[in-house]
């Protein structure tokens, strides 16, 4: 294969080159054709997440507790905040630039003709690259959706679906019915079905019980209860008492936590884990962008909140913070989310918006954001003590909200994962 690139940045420049010219074409033919060429297959057990909210912390949960127990653990996580190699991680460590690009030949090898997105590519890789690292467990992020998305073309072990709301209703539908049929697409015939959605959609229930599914329903057949100190599993068969709350900040980190506790449940013979392992890899679970929280004042929250989902909850998290005279909201978006339903969401605790453009030809221009937030402050009686204001990126609007906001305030970098990669990277340039 003459003219290949050399380097992981040559490869992916490439395959951003060939993406523009292959269409989004919803579906797994294609993906399961180079697979097959491939010989594609794990030798242990498959946990695959998907979801519209907490795919990524139930996914490091999941991680985190099986590197304590001593299991040689392989992660596909999704997208990247700076590095491209933060996608796939081995033992808790991101893969290395010859190991992806050695991935990325072995797809091209035998790609033949067949057209196939970044994304497919890469996924393809990346899942080459941990079929062959000798793993004890791989956890696979799902996407988009969960039915049509590459990375369904494994079966999995072990599915868990995680919330269900309103999001790329272009690809998955418009309502939570159509939405949880997508998701519902990663369960198999006789294996465990794990939904943590406290009000899961009939179509999901009835999907599972169509292909003969077992499914595990937050409720009927795990559940948790606790107080401000610890919590409780309790599952089919296991239970498990005094855990320390998971790291991860937010509300509903709990509901993440107890699904990976019931798929944990269910793999109790092949990977057994024991009750200080649980509690230690809850506790020291880490997670870029959902509800981080930077040390030092004024206090910064990152989190990749961009449906109205995530930013309720992120609003409900901000709420529990304690008081802040004024909060910063660093804020920019794709064109294609519920921008209005994300913004009202969030409207409650926002006094200053710093709405940004992002290097996105499907993102929405920091003046479209601008005149949505004016909007929404023209009704508030104190509407002249707050401010719209427009940045051409994420790091000068996130340098604008650091020179205005006093020791006590707080900013808030919530959207699209541009968003906060923008200002992490600006962060990490001032480091240095």
């Amino acid at each position: 294969m003459p003219n290949l690139p050399t380097t992981l940045p040559d490869w992916l420049a490439m395959l951003e080159t060939r993406h523009s010219e292959t269409q989004i074409n919803m579906g797994l033919d294609r993906v399961q054709a180079v697979k097959a060429r491939m010989a594609l297959r794990f030798d242990c057990p498959v946990i695959m997440v998907a979801g519209t909210n907490g795919k990524g912390s139930t996914c490091a949960m999941l991680e985190s507790v099986l590197l304590r127990a001593g299991y040689k653990v392989g992660l596909y996580i999704k997208p990247h905040f700076l590095d491209f190699n933060e996608r796939a991680r081995v033992n808790g460590n991101m893969a290395g630039d010859a190991e992806l690009v050695a991935s990325f030949v072995a797809v091209e090898a035998v790609r033949g003709d067949t057209p196939l997105t970044y994304f497919e590519f890469t996924t393809l890789a990346i899942m080459h690259l941990l079929a062959g690292a000798g793993l004890d467990v791989a956890i696979l992020e799902v996407g988009l959706g969960g039915r049509l998305d590459a990375v369904n073309v494994i079966d999995a072990d072990v599915a868990i679906v995680t919330s269900i709301d309103i999001d790329h209703t272009d690809y998955l539908g418009s309502t939570r019915e159509a939405i949880g049929f997508e998701k519902a697409g990663i369960f198999r015939a006789g294996k465990a079905a794990i939904c943590s959605d406290p009000v899961p959609p009939q179509s999901l229930i009835e999907h599972a019980g169509a292909i003969g599914a077992d499914l595990w329903l937050m409720g009927r057949d795990f559940n948790y209860s606790g107080d401000k100190q610890q919590w409780n599993y309790g599952g089919r068969v296991q239970r498990r008492h005094a855990l320390a709350y998971p790291s991860l900040r937010g509300a509903n980190q709990i509901l993440n936590a107890a699904a990976v506790l019931a798929a944990l449940e269910v793999l109790k013979l092949d990977l057994p884990v024991g009750a200080q392992e649980v509690r230690t890899g809850l506790v020291t679970v880490e997670l870029p962008g959902r509800f981080q929280v930077l040390p030092g004042r004024p206090a910064v929250i990152l989190d990749v909140a961009h449906n109205p989902h995530a930013a309720a909850a992120l609003n409900q998290n901000l709420g529990n913070m304690g008081f802040h005279p004024y909060t910063y909201a660093v804020f920019g978006s794709m064109l294609d989310k519920d921008i209005d339903g994300v913004m009202a969401a969030m409207g409650e605790h926002v006094d200053h918006w710093c709405v940004c453009d992002l290097p996105s030809a499907r993102a929405a221009t920091a003046s479209e954001l601008a005149a949505k937030a004016q909007s929404m402050l023209a009704g508030r009686d104190d509407s002249d003590e707050r401010s719209v204001t427009i940045f051409p990126n994420p790091a000068q609007a996130y340098a604008n909200a650091m020179s205005r906001a006093g020791e006590n305030d707080r900013i808030v970098v919530f959207g699209s994962f541009l968003t906060v990669a923008g200002v992490m990277m600006a962060r990490k340039s001032s480091l240095h």
